[in-house]
């Protein structure tokens, strides 16, 4: 009686799923968008289209098609196709596909492809459960995460894998399975309400059926025209795609120093938005703004160590979401100073002289004078302070073994002469 009960669930769930597993594609012809990942003559879209699957990892953000990628492969393919989610699956889940799969090979021969969702989920053990049946060839396995597999996978798995990395979809290719779906409900959606469902899904195909498909309902239960309510209405917020403890965490905090070194405002403030409404710790945006401010504006304009700096303290002391203001203040503040990679370079250079030579001593004018007996060893002998005379400031006061190098070479102009240089000079000239 269960298995009848079951049957008829099965039956029915196609008309009751929502519209984003009706309209799941089940070939590579109707997959939309990642064109650079299964377009016409790439690796994998020919490896679907001959059977020839080899273990693979799908990576991208929410709605981009790893598990519609990983369905297609089920669908084209003579293996046979074993499905589980890292979320529920337990080692002792692990091993019974391991056993259908050996089962399954000595009898008719036939391969196994298992397909496991959200990979990263599982624990190192879980992981090496799986290793020895890829490496020997028992199964070909598919995972599918939103994490970076370089951060969360075994390497050893990785290895064995191809890693395919899936963006997220363009507002473009969202708004042609917004079409799609409005297709399937017979619905009557305009052109600007598409491109807006598009734009509130964040590239998310998903998001942007429950979208459409929840307006839609609303709409026709008040018996009203579908309009731009109805949209903002279901899609609320659009989802920010951001995980703090991930790889979204680096990326962005890189491209928002790298848009500051470009002296792109705009582009560094989208990023400090986006890393602020996305839970990101103000503290960690304002240490690295404090280091950008040394190491790529440096002595092109001194005065934005003390911005970063203060706008540090801001964050401290007043915190979020006032000290957004603060933060922003320093990012334009930042983006807009000249620029100059001289503190880096010279410090990295006088780094390298103290491994390659090691901890060289100081001369012996330079070294320490006030205690006893030190003006019997020599220390301080022929110091000459520059404010007494100033033709001081030409001495090499460098070790003997390293006199001449020239570590500090100014490259931001007037603003980056040195203290005692007359007006009009820069050192090493």
């Amino acid at each position: 009686m269960a298995d009848l009960f079951s049957d008829a669930a099965e039956a029915r769930l196609p008309e009751r799923a929502p519209l984003a597993a009706r309209l799941r594609p089940a070939r590579l012809e109707d997959f939309v968008g990642q064109e650079g990942v299964v377009g016409p003559g790439t690796a994998l879209a020919l490896a679907i289209a001959e059977d020839r699957m080899t273990s693979a990892i799908f990576y991208g953000p929410p709605g981009s098609g790893k598990t519609t990628l990983a369905r297609i492969v089920a669908g084209a393919t003579g293996a046979a196709f074993e499905e589980l989610s890292a979320v529920s699956a337990s080692v002792a889940d692990v091993r019974g596909v391991l056993a259908a799969a050996r089962e399954r090979l000595g009898a008719t021969g036939q391969r196994t492809i298992l397909f496991l969702d959200e990979i990263h989920r599982f624990n190192k053990a879980q992981q090496d459960a799986l290793l020895p049946a890829v490496e020997s060839g028992l199964l070909t396995l598919i995972g599918a995460t939103t994490e970076n597999p370089y951060f969360e996978v075994n390497s050893a798995l990785l290895s064995r894998a191809q890693i395919y990395e899936l963006e997220p979809l363009s507002d473009e290719h969202v708004a042609e399975i917004v079409r799609r779906g409005a297709a399937e409900l017979g619905a009557d959606v305009p052109d600007e309400l598409v491109a807006l469902v598009a734009r509130k899904a964040g590239g998310d195909a998903r998001a942007a059926l429950n979208t459409l498909e929840l307006a839609w309902s609303t709409a026709t239960a008040e018996r009203q025209p579908l309009d731009e309510r109805h949209v903002e209405d279901a899609a609320r917020k659009r989802p920010f795609v951001y995980d703090k403890g991930g790889d979204a965490h680096y990326d962005f905090i890189s491209a928002f120093i790298k848009s500051i070194r470009g002296s792109d405002p705009d582009a560094a403030l989208y990023y400090l938005a986006a890393m602020l409404e996305s839970g990101e710790d103000p503290r960690y945006v304002a240490r690295r703004l404090i280091v950008h401010a040394s190491e790529d504006v440096g002595m092109a304009d001194s005065r934005a160590l003390l911005v970063a700096t203060a706008a540090a303290h801001a964050v401290e002391h007043v915190g979020l979401p006032e000290a957004k203001l603060n933060l922003a203040h320093a990012t334009i503040y930042l983006a807009t100073a000249p620029k100059s990679r001289a503190v880096i370079d010279a410090i990295g250079a006088a780094t390298s002289d103290l491994r390659e030579h090691g901890t060289v001593r100081p001369p012996k004018a330079l070294r320490d004078a006030h205690y006893r007996g030190a003006k019997k060893l020599g220390h301080g002998e022929g110091y000459v302070l520059p404010t007494d005379d100033p033709s001081a400031y030409e001495l090499d006061h460098l070790p003997d073994e390293l006199k001449g190098r020239t570590y500090y070479r100014p490259d931001g102009g007037e603003a980056e002469r040195p203290p005692g240089d007359p007006p009009g000079t820069t050192r090493g000239e």
